[in-house]
């Protein structure tokens, strides 16, 4: 069984349909990577996921629970976390506050302190920030700490949304980088990234989304590989 099975969703704003029917799997320890252009669905169908928006039809299926009949904010504590687009971290607390901020489902004080230092030990610039207040970081920094942020709450997956949005191409690198070490370490990505290169270069499998349909999906290699894929998102 797979880890997160989406079935046939369908989600809409208003009257206009923005998820027609969609259907994908995510097996533990993958990186899935989500691919399309502006306007495709992609954040819509992590919102859904993550229960901040409602669908009309489907199941979003996580180790067979139906992530569709839970609340949003009791889906953190089965072990998913929400790295969102824009990266929304808490301007007015400091970096430790806002790492904190990840843990709230947590209670054992002593594995929060564990997980702190293994997030500060994956981003150095976080643990030299750390009494800073989050909205004055740049923007590379904002987005290592909404993923810090996310890792707090020790998930099994985390759903990315556009992590390398507006960043250089240094930084660039190395939030990829970090994604593969988050794998490595046993955790599940699904990440959504307008930059298809860079996400197939790290993915396992991916599907490619149009204007709410998956139109395409196969090992990254294939699609790497594919003439339409490289002729509208690869620009080659």
């Amino acid at each position: 069984m797979a880890m997160l099975e989406v079935k046939n969703l369908q989600v809409y704003y208003g009257v206009i349909q923005a998820i027609k029917g969609v259907s994908f799997e995510v097996n533990e320890g993958e990186v899935i990577a989500l691919i399309g252009a502006n306007g495709a669905g992609k954040t819509t169908i992590l919102h859904t996921v993550t229960g901040l928006l409602s669908a009309k039809t489907g199941e979003v299926l996580y180790e067979g629970t139906d992530l569709l009949k839970i609340p949003a904010h009791k889906i953190i504590s089965h072990g998913i976390a929400h790295v969102p687009e824009g990266r929304h971290v808490f301007s007015q607390l400091t970096v430790y506050e806002n790492l904190l901020m990840g843990a709230y489902t947590r209670s054992d004080k002593s594995e929060i302190e564990e997980t702190l230092e293994t997030v500060y030990k994956r981003f150095p610039r976080l643990r030299e920030r750390k009494g800073q207040y989050a909205g004055t970081l740049s923007g590379g920094e904002q987005q290592m700490l909404a993923m810090g942020r996310a890792l707090m709450s020790k998930p099994r997956i985390v759903l990315m949304d556009e992590p390398s949005m507006g960043l250089s191409p240094i930084l660039v690198e190395e939030v990829f980088d970090i994604i593969q070490s988050i794998r490595k370490s046993g955790t599940t990505v699904l990440l959504v990234e307008q930059n298809a290169k860079k996400a197939l270069s790290i993915a396992d499998r991916a599907y490619v989304l149009e204007t709410g349909n998956i139109v395409l999906e196969g090992s990254a290699d294939q699609l790497l590989n594919d003439e339409s894929v490289k002729k509208a998102y690869l620009g080659e």
